[in-house]
């Protein structure tokens, strides 16, 4: 029934109007408990740019122009990417009821893939690592190529507040501080690469930033600091519109998250020294190479540890997943006063005023998982998506503490590998506006 109302809509919508009416898409997202899950990302296939995000009660609402067998993309990162036909979403009064869609926990999740690379309990010998590290090579070689191509991809960057699932289930309404999200065209140029990586050029086509109302003027408060207090009425008012509509387009941000992860760049760089590579996981098909690395300097005050998954076919030796973990430590003796306007941008905990001002930084601590999918076109291996989820917890005087959690995904919506040219100046600098979308 819903079907023949939206199709009847659609009809009427055409023959009054002798164009497409933009009609409202609406749902739920939930997560298989049935819990909703906020700031998921909901675009259509076709333009992502009409899309929107889940509210914390998982509640999504959008303009568009749609057939009715047009695609929908719902992700969230920690669960399959899922879509709805356009239909589904299309109620032609609220009596309809909303259309629930339901997320699957993605088997590929990060903290899954560490912990299952564990060190077999057999010492590999490095004649036989040695070989295994060259047949692989041999097939990244194969198969991933040296030409351009071009992506078009949607990429989410969520800022939350708690650092654990502890804190974040004790703090649910809380934890989220909002997410920023930007559609963007990016080219690869291997030929332009530099060291063994390549060259990669990002256009940021579109960009929103979503909040809920009282979380949009806290980070408004936040970014614009104290001195907005001393503007006149018309001033502050003039200064907010300038601060929301700000040319600044978190293009650091989403192009950094796209070049991580150099697999084929690292691989070759690590290969050749064996005792740093186990195996393990030699299961279903599938063997897990690890590479682990160590750095340490500034007599131990600095410390990194990064270790480097590659998920190969036991057949074929090709990738198939790769993910990373790093794990950092900074110490500093006497410890770092910061200033007023750089405890604001970190603080999104609500500190007291009291505690900032005795605030002295003397650790960081934090850790970096990134897992990376490939998909296959024309027997060449390309990029699919990318999770991330960095963890930080700056640590000051007196057990006063920051936690930092930034969660981010990247999915490629289109590929082209035919025809590829280089971006222009104008297009890599054309600076964009993030467009403010307040969820309820």
């Amino acid at each position: 029934m819903k079907n023949y109302k939206f199709i009847l809509a659609f009809v009427l919508c055409i023959g009054s109007l002798g164009s497409l009416m933009a009609a409202t898409f609406s749902g739920r997202v939930v997560d298989e408990k049935g819990a909703p899950i906020a700031y998921a990302t909901v675009y259509p296939e076709i333009a992502p740019e009409w899309g929107t995000a889940t509210n914390n009660d998982g509640f999504f609402s959008f303009e568009a122009n749609l057939m009715p067998d047009m695609k929908i993309i719902i992700s969230f990162i920690g669960y399959e990417k899922t879509t709805v036909l356009a239909q589904n979403l299309y109620s032609v009064s609220p009596e309809d009821g909303l259309y629930s869609v339901i997320l699957k926990e993605q088997p590929i999740a990060l903290q899954e893939t560490v912990i299952a690379a564990k060190p077999s309990k057999q010492k590999n010998k490095r004649k036989q690592m040695a070989a295994l590290l060259h047949a692989v090579y041999v097939k990244l070689e194969e198969e991933f190529p040296d030409n351009n191509a071009q992506y078009q991809v949607v990429s989410d960057v969520r800022m939350d507040c708690a650092t654990d699932r502890a804190l974040e289930a004790k703090n649910a309404e809380n934890s989220t501080w909002g997410m920023e999200q930007m559609i963007a065209n990016i080219v690869v140029l291997p030929e332009q690469a530099k060291e063994g990586r390549d060259s990669v050029q990002f256009q940021g086509r579109y960009c929103k930033r979503f909040f809920d109302a009282e979380k949009r003027a806290q980070a408004d408060s936040i970014l614009a600091g104290d001195a907005i207090e001393r503007l006149e009425k018309k001033q502050k008012e003039k200064f907010m519109r300038k601060a929301a509509n700000a040319v600044d387009s978190g293009v650091v941000v989403h192009r950094a998250l796209f070049a991580m992860g150099n697999m084929r760049y690292d691989f070759e760089q690590t290969m050749t020294d064996t005792r740093q590579w186990t195996v393990s996981n030699e299961s279903e098909g599938e063997t897990v190479l690890t590479h682990t690395q160590k750095v340490s300097k500034y007599m131990g005050l600095f410390q990194m540890t990064f270790q480097r998954h590659y998920i190969v076919d036991s057949e074929t030796f090709a990738v198939r997943r790769f993910s990373e973990h790093a794990e950092v430590k900074v110490t500093i003796p006497f410890g770092i006063k910061l200033n007023a306007e750089q405890l604001q941008m970190l603080n999104l905990v609500n500190m007291s005023e009291q505690n900032i001002e005795k605030f002295r930084l003397k650790k960081l601590r934090g850790s970096v998982d990134l897992n990376t999918i490939y998909q296959r076109q024309d027997g060449h291996v390309y990029l699919l998506e990318k999770n991330m989820i960095s963890n930080i917890r700056i640590l000051g005087s007196k057990k006063a503490e920051i936690p930092l959690v930034v969660k981010a995904t990247q999915r490629v919506t289109s590929l082209q590998t035919q025809g590829v040219t280089p971006l222009s100046p104008s297009q890599i600098t054309r600076r964009l506006k993030r467009e403010i979308v307040e969820i309820y």
